[in-house]
């Protein structure tokens, strides 16, 4: 059962990568140096102080770009694979001790670097959206919501991993169906 919830907390902490890439990171950070959150062994370095001041600084500035037109789109170009990168860290240093080293980062980097990928995937096709309606005029709007979601997924992943799980999966099916549906629109219209 412990690795289930592990897996679940991962979950959701990856889906919060996904929106943000060090949200979740300092978020977890701040819930191991308040002993509300156990790292996995070899992930001590969560709770010391310096990390938990290097992350919030990198969320700083992480979030402050995001605000910058034009910007957070090329910023989408790094942000991608760094989110997989830190969805996989945050699964493996939720995961539990209960499966064997190849099985866990196995499933760290299929779980936790997948659903990291998808829903940063998301956030590229939302912000490309935006700019090519608006400008990026509207694009801080659309950051705002994301450094947020990813705010209130890390909390929530701690607090109530199964039902993060539920949400991050509804969203993925949710994601995916949108993405067919645009797709499909696409065909059936005419060339003129």
């Amino acid at each position: 059962m412990e690795t289930i919830l592990g897996l679940c907390i991962g979950v959701g902490l990856s889906a919060a990568c996904g929106f943000r890439v060090f949200v979740p990171l300092l978020v977890m950070s701040v819930a191991a140096l308040m002993g509300w959150f156990e790292p996995m062994n070899g992930f001590e370095w969560l709770a010391m102080p310096t990390v938990c001041f290097g992350l919030a600084v990198a969320t700083l500035c992480e979030i402050g770009v995001y605000y910058i037109p034009w910007v957070d789109n090329a910023l989408d170009a790094v942000a991608t694979p760094a989110a997989m990168v830190a969805g996989t860290l945050a699964t493996m240093a939720a995961s539990s001790g209960e499966m064997s080293q190849f099985a866990s980062w196995a499933a760290a980097i299929i779980v936790g670097g997948g659903t990291a990928g998808t829903i940063q995937m998301s956030t590229v096709a939302a912000r490309g959206l935006s700019t090519a309606t608006t400008g990026g005029i509207a694009n801080p709007v659309v950051s705002t919501g994301e450094w947020i979601g990813a705010f209130l997924l890390s909390i929530f992943s701690l607090i109530v991993p199964v039902l993060v799980v539920i949400v991050v999966l509804i969203m993925i099916v949710w994601i995916v169906r949108w993405i067919r549906h645009k797709k499909q629109e696409n065909i059936k219209k005419p060339v003129v």
